[in-house]
């Protein structure tokens, strides 16, 4: 973990940390998935699918998105999962991360403009690896990552 420049922890692993990651992971929750086609959390999901990662959606307000099982929290999941990739306001980070914190999840990745310091430093201290404010699919894509 970096420092920016007015002292904040800075999340951003280096590109080859990124890759590390994406190619060796296999399951990813999608907390905040949406069933709406149009929005950026199903985009995202169908590329990751496509690519060959399994998708755990987890959205309290649906029982089935993109044809999985929907989850209404993290702690619902009845297996281990890789990653919790984020699409929540910020305010609503912290719980989040205080159950993957609970469940092991050993990767946070924190979408677009899901910012919350106080959260991913939680999580760090926890040995969970953060990736904040940066989205997985343009991560995949800028890497040039083959499906899995």
């Amino acid at each position: 973990m970096k420092e920016d420049l007015h002292g904040a922890p800075h999340f951003s692993p280096s590109p080859e940390k990124i890759r590390e990651i994406l190619q060796s992971l296999e399951t990813i929750a999608i907390v905040g998935l949406s069933h709406k086609v149009e929005r950026d959390s199903n985009r995202v999901a169908r590329y990751l699918m496509v690519h060959g990662y399994e998708i755990v959606p987890v959205n309290p307000g649906q029982r089935e998105i993109l044809g999985r099982p929907c989850y209404k929290s993290l702690s619902h999941i009845p297996y281990p999962v890789d990653v919790a990739d984020l699409f929540l306001n910020p305010s609503r980070v912290m719980p989040v991360v205080e159950e993957a914190i609970e469940k092991g999840i050993k990767i946070i990745w924190m979408q677009l403009g899901v910012i919350h310091h106080e959260a991913a430093a939680k999580a760090g201290q926890a040995g969970i690896t953060v990736i904040m404010d940066r989205c997985i699919k343009q991560e995949h894509e800028r890497l040039g990552l083959r499906p899995t």
